[in-house]
């Protein structure tokens, strides 16, 4: 007699976990597939990771460089050159940004308005991955531009605090 519960009670349990998934409460979102902190992001021309290939490997990005100026003793000179560089990277981004959440909300009202075709889903995920690259390309150069300001000290430097500084980095000029 005590086994019909315990079996009843494992089934309701057990189709519970199944209907809750990671994407619940997901599908409330304004553009499905990014999160209201990645739209805010890419709306203010932020990095979101995308030039990790660069910072982690010894090319500081410029945000990060004019948050650490006092502590690299960054000269006026460089500073300005940074605050320029970070500048441009933001008129470069945001667009990109922009651009990128449009397509992302193009698409997502494809699919909610069931009008999505292999042709044009194939035109939108096509678009959305040039504007990715864009993007990340657009971030990964200031990199570039912000490592050559920089002397092989202040690099070294920026990857202690940054934390950095338990695994040899590469510096290039």
């Amino acid at each position: 007699m005590i086994r019909f519960p315990l079996i009843a009670g494992l089934i309701v349990f057990s189709g519970l976990a199944v209907a809750q998934t990671p994407y619940a409460g997901m599908q409330t979102r304004s553009i499905k597939a990014l999160s209201e902190q990645q739209v805010a992001d890419l709306a203010a021309g932020r990095g979101m990771g995308l030039a990790l290939a660069a910072e982690l490997n010894g090319y500081p990005g410029p945000l990060h460089v004019l948050e650490l100026a006092d502590k690299l003793e960054l000269t006026a000179d460089q500073r300005a050159s940074v605050q320029q560089l970070f500048d441009s990277m933001k008129m470069d981004a945001v667009p990109l940004g922009e651009k990128l959440l449009d397509q992302e909300a193009e698409l997502d009202r494809q699919f909610a308005g069931r009008t999505v075709t292999p042709e044009s889903l194939k035109t939108s995920t096509e678009a959305v991955a040039a504007t990715q690259g864009a993007l990340r390309e657009a971030h990964l150069k200031y990199h570039l531009s912000t490592t050559a300001i920089l002397t092989p000290g202040q690099l070294r430097r920026y990857a202690e605090l940054r934390g950095y500084g338990g695994k040899r980095m590469h510096h290039h000029h």
